[in-house]
């Protein structure tokens, strides 16, 4: 597929096929995207952590609704979550960004689905997660939280719909 359809065939995935687990190979294929991803100054601050464990993912499911405060899964089931977190500073959160849309891009092609989940700002700041990271010795006072890739199989029955571009957000100036 050409990145102009990639583009314009990417959408958010909300409903997974959990019966199919992703394969490390295509996980490493969209960690490797986002490690590509332009960073301001080439600083290449921006971290990922990979969440396979159901245990972990259920708890960042809860804190992120917590967060957020709705009562389901943010995650919306999927089988794999990374949080995607930049090291501190005026770029994080652009640096952090440009990663994110290189691995849901890199997933579409790859056939995952695949959504990007905010509050990882809030959610790496909470106790609970802290310990979590700090088990795998990442220092999250080092890092500001960008967003969450959820991945995973898109469900067979799940409707996509068509891309509605809302007019006059283009100005050309000559």
């Amino acid at each position: 597929m050409s990145f102009d359809q990639l583009a314009k065939f990417r959408r958010s995935c909300r409903q997974f096929d959990t019966s199919i687990q992703v394969s490390d190979e295509l996980i490493n294929k969209i960690v490797e995207a986002g490690l590509h991803a332009p960073t301001a100054k080439n600083n290449q601050g921006v971290h990922f952590v990979v969440v396979k464990d159901k245990y972990v993912k259920s708890v960042l499911a809860k804190v992120n609704s917590q967060i957020a405060e709705y009562k389901f899964d943010m995650f919306y089931g999927a089988p794999i979550v990374i949080i995607v977190m930049a090291k501190k500073g005026p770029y994080a959160v652009y640096d952090g960004s440009c990663a994110i849309e290189n691995m849901l891009l890199s997933a579409t092609d790859l056939g995952l689905g695949s959504c990007w989940i905010h509050r990882a700002k809030e959610e790496i700041m909470v106790p609970e997660i802290k310990q979590i990271l700090e088990k795998y010795n990442i220092n999250t006072s080092d890092y500001e939280g960008v967003g969450n890739v959820i991945l995973g199989y898109p469900a067979k029955d799940r409707k996509v719909p068509e891309k509605k571009i809302l007019p006059n957000r283009v100005t050309v100036i000559e």
